[in-house]
Parts: structure tokens; C-alpha cells; sequence
């Protein structure tokens, strides 16, 4: 029997909930007529959210749902926006609750759970220590964090420390887009910040800074898991490549350093695609040819998406038992996941 590993799928924790209906500032969470629920992320964008009451399910309810899409086993990570907006005392509280939330939940179910470690990072020694404590204590196989902390991104230097300690445990950092801060997305609101625009953007710019900035010279053995299919950078590897080729990237020692390789290079080397949200048959082979399953893992990005629809189309793909294999749950098991 084919094993699978889902390893986008997300879940909220009361203690979240609690905090995102407290905060005056964003994000925060209101009530609505309509939808239960209305979440406001980020200045100038809204969203309908009666999808938390399955976020919060950590019990047969999902579980059910994994088995009727034939997933074996989901590693839980928190939805956006995380807890890394929120001002570092609280974030910090928040995360160490969530873990130990999850912790129970993947004790109950040890089968068919697994966890990523949830981090409020404005506290970056915080940050660094719960890391440790989720993986070594808690058992976790992942960081999952996002796009941006509301006010910066994970290439800045300041989060280095958070880097360097996800490459000594040897675990994955997911990073999973949320609602941009970058002020020309938010002009038209969900329209172009959302899903369908903003959050890919926002997330293939982090990874090129991160890129640029030489984070992957640095730490070399560190792994990034991006969604959707690599938010288009399997089909810009070339485009990425080329002004370094053709010199026309000067090298400003005072702006970023001098890259070792082609920025396609990292990519190839350093990130993982998984196919979370993306139900294109061309994207598909795009990274299934730009990479290779060796590069890819399954995610369904649950319940933002259907675990069951996600599978379905996964089954109308062209692969071989080896290229099954790979996406299903090979690439999961090196990187220490699915076990």
C-alpha cells in the first residue's frame, strides 16, 4: 500500500483564536453574521473565516478526512498569519501554547500526526529556544513560519540565529505565504494581496532575497519547503539565472554579497516543492521537469483546500511507481518527516 505524507495542513489553536480576537491592531479576528466569523490580516483586506471550526479540530473529525482522501499521515502547522505579527510578549506566549496544543494532538494520534513548531520571532532569543524545545522535547519535525512578520521578512540578518539553529537540529523550514505587506498589493485588497496574486509574489520575492543575501552560502544544509508547486520558481529558473550569466548583476559589497553559484543553483539544492493549492496539470510538470519528485512532497493544504480533491488530481498525473514514490512520501522521509 502506497504510503502518503501530507505535509501542509493546517490547524488553529484556541489560544491563537483567543489572541487574534484581543488584538486592536492586525491581524485580528471579528465576528460575522454571515460567515461565523471575518478575519482581518493586514490594513486595507478581509476575509470570510468559517473555516476555523475545522482548524480547530485536532481529533476524529480529521482524521476521518485523511481517510477519506488516503493521506496516512498530516504534519500540523498553524494557519497564517502564524503568530509572528503579534507584539513579542504575546507572540511568544501564543507559540509555546500552540506547540504544546499540538503536542498533545500528536501524542493522541502518533500515526497520523506529526508537528512544526510554531515561533512568535520579534523574540528572537525566545524564538531560538522554543525551536529547540519543540524539536528535541516535543518531538517536531518542522518550522513552519511565512511570508513576512508583519513588519520584516526572514532574510534579514536579525533572524540569522533562527537559520542557523534550524540547520544544527536538521529540520525543514515550510515557509507559507500570508497576507503581504508590501503596500502595492493592498491597494485592491483581497484582489491582488490574496492567494490568487499576493501570497505567491510576497513569497518567490522572500525566497530571492534570501537568495541575494546569501543565506543559503551561509547554511548551506538548509532546506526550504515552498507551496503551490514552488510559487513559480520552477519555470523562472532560467529568467533568475540569466542577468547573473549575461553580468548584469553587479556585485555591491555594501548591498549583498558575492553569491557562490547561480541563484537557480540554490533552489535546485535547497528548496522542496510541494503541491499544496495548485491543481494546474502544466504546473505540475513544470517542477516535476524543472526539479524532479526528488524535489516534491505532497500538500494539501487542508482546509483551505481539499485533501480529497488534492489527491484526485494527483492521481490523473503522469508518474511511474519511482515518481509516486518520491511525492508521496520519499522526499518527506529525507527530510526526517512521515516517519
Amino acid at each position: 500500500m502506497l504510503k502518503t505524507v501530507d505535509l501542509e495542513n493546517h490547524f488553529a489553536s484556541k489560544s491563537w483564536v483567543d489572541a487574534l480576537r484581543g488584538n486592536d491592531d492586525y491581524p485580528r479576528l471579528v465576528d460575522d453574521p454571515n460567515t461565523k466569523y471575518r478575519m482581518y490580516p493586514v490594513r486595507g483586506a478581509y476575509l470570510p473565516y468559517g473555516l476555523l471550526d475545522r482548524l480547530l479540530d485536532l481529533g476524529e473529525g480529521r482524521i476521518k478526512l485523511l481517510d477519506e482522501a488516503g493521506i496516512d499521515k498530516a504534519v500540523l502547522s498553524l494557519a497564517a498569519p502564524g503568530t509572528e505579527p503579534f507584539p513579542a510578549t504575546v507572540g511568544t506566549r501564543v507559540a509555546r501554547e500552540t506547540n504544546d496544543v499540538l503536542a498533545e494532538a500528536v501524542d493522541r494520534f502518533p500515526d497520523r500526526f506529526e508537528g512544526y513548531a510554531t515561533l512568535a520571532v520579534k523574540d528572537v532569543d525566545a524564538a531560538t529556544a522554543e525551536l529547540e524545545r519543540a524539536v528535541k522535547e516535543l518531538g517536531f519535525t518542522g518550522w513552519n513560519t511565512h511570508s513576512n512578520f508583519g513588519d520584516s521578512f526572514l532574510d534579514e540578518k536579525r533572524y540569522w540565529p533562527l537559520l542557523a539553529k534550524a540547520e544544527e537540529l536538521d529540520i525543514p523550514i515550510y515557509l507559507h505565504p500570508t497576507y503581504p505587506i508590501v503596500d502595492p498589493f493592498l491597494t485592491y485588497g483581497m484582489g491582488v494581496a490574496g492567494p490568487s496574486f499576493g501570497f505567491g509574489a510576497e513569497t518567490s520575492m522572500v525566497i530571492m532575497r534570501m537568495i541575494v543575501a546569501g543565506v543559503f552560502d551561509t547554511f548551506p544544509r538548509l532546506k526550504i519547503i515552498l507551496g503551490h508547486y514552488g510559487e513559480g520558481f520552477p519555470f523562472m529558473l532560467d529568467r533568475v539565472d540569466r542577468p547573473y550569466i549575461q553580468g548584469h548583476v553587479p556585485v555591491d559589497p555594501e548591498v549583498a554579497p558575492r553569491l557562490r553559484r547561480m541563484p537557480g543553483d540554490y533552489v535546485r539544492d535547497n528548496i522542496i516543492c510541494s503541491t499544496s493549492g495548485n491543481y494546474s496539470p502544466q504546473a505540475f510538470v513544470c517542477t516535476r521537469d524543472a526539479l524532479g519528485t526528488e524535489r516534491m512532497v505532497l500538500g494539501s493544504d487542508y482546509p483551505f483546500e481539499s485533501m480529497v480533491a488534492c489527491m484526485d488530481f494527483l492521481k490523473e498525473q503522469p508518474m511511474d511507481e519511482k515518481e509516486k514514490d518520491d511525492l508521496y512520501w520519499k522526499t518527506a522521509a529525507a527530510l526526517g518527516m512521515g516517519g
